[in-house]
């Protein structure tokens, strides 16, 4: 851990006081008042541009909820009262029906990649330290400085990826630990195919990991699934779906990993 993360390793060693929870709900009770202060007391250019973000914060906040609002969907019951007499015209095309509340298919699915949580195959994994999957590479002219840092896991970088000048390279990732391709097993078909990965999604063990591309077991890559024919409700082609890697990669030498379905 990095010298400057004392407060994060305090954290770790010791917890947090009690009354944590209670003195963050407090404070996030009092965000709105402070930014209305702000607000308030803002004049000129700088006026206009908190407006502006403010503004736009607004709009995606009301998309987001009107996203997630509940629609009524109507379902027909089977068994229908015999009217007495003769019906009306108008009322000809109406059926008992009953009113459910109904969630589509693709607002669960942004939900849950919003929430970043899937029902997956392996839930809990051991967390991977920096001392791990970082080794320490000594540079300059008479290797004294020590901030370049190798990956010694398994890694992805994309089709476009250039290295940066060694002079100005922080993080070195070797080119014997990147993989494009891995083999992904559909649980329902009971088949494995070798699939292109697309991109790293999430790994459980750090948020620099998956910026970094580090594929460890349990981390959740996107992998390319147009070959398998797979396709939505409406009848897209489904380009990219989630997989969880549940294995060691850098000790097998290749990704095996379960599709998320």
């Amino acid at each position: 851990m990095p010298q400057n993360e004392y407060i994060e390793e305090a954290i770790k060693k010791h917890g947090r006081r009690f009354d944590h929870d209670e003195r963050k709900r407090k404070r996030e009770a009092r965000e709105g008042h402070k930014l209305s202060k702000i607000a308030q007391s803002l004049t000129g250019f700088k006026a206009k541009l908190y407006n502006k973000k403010r503004h736009a914060e607004k709009i995606q906040m009301k998309k987001t909820i009107k996203m997630h609002d509940e629609r009524d969907n109507k379902q027909k019951t089977g068994q229908e009262p015999v009217a007495d007499g003769a019906v009306p015209a108008y009322l000809l095309d109406r059926e008992n029906q009953t009113r459910a509340k109904v969630l589509s298919n693709m607002i669960k699915q942004k939900r849950k990649e919003k929430a970043g949580k899937w029902d997956v195959p392996i839930p809990k994994v051991k967390g991977m330290d920096e001392a791990e999957v970082f080794r320490v590479v000594k540079s300059g002219k008479r290797k004294s400085k020590e901030w370049k840092r190798m990956i010694t896991k398994a890694t992805f970088v994309g089709e476009g990826f250039t290295r940066k000048p060694p002079k100005y390279e922080r993080f070195i990732r070797p080119m014997a630990l990147r993989y494009k391709k891995a083999h992904v097993t559909h649980p329902e078909l009971g088949a494995t195919f070798c699939l292109p990965i697309l991109s790293v999604k999430k790994n459980p063990s750090s948020p620099m990991y998956t910026q970094l591309g580090v594929i460890t077991k349990g981390t959740v890559v996107e992998v390319n699934v147009s070959e398998l024919g797979l396709v939505t409700q409406s009848g897209k082609v489904v380009w990219g779906k989630y997989a969880q890697v549940t294995n060691n990669p850098e000790n097998d030498g290749c990704i095996n990993a379960v599709l998320l379905v």
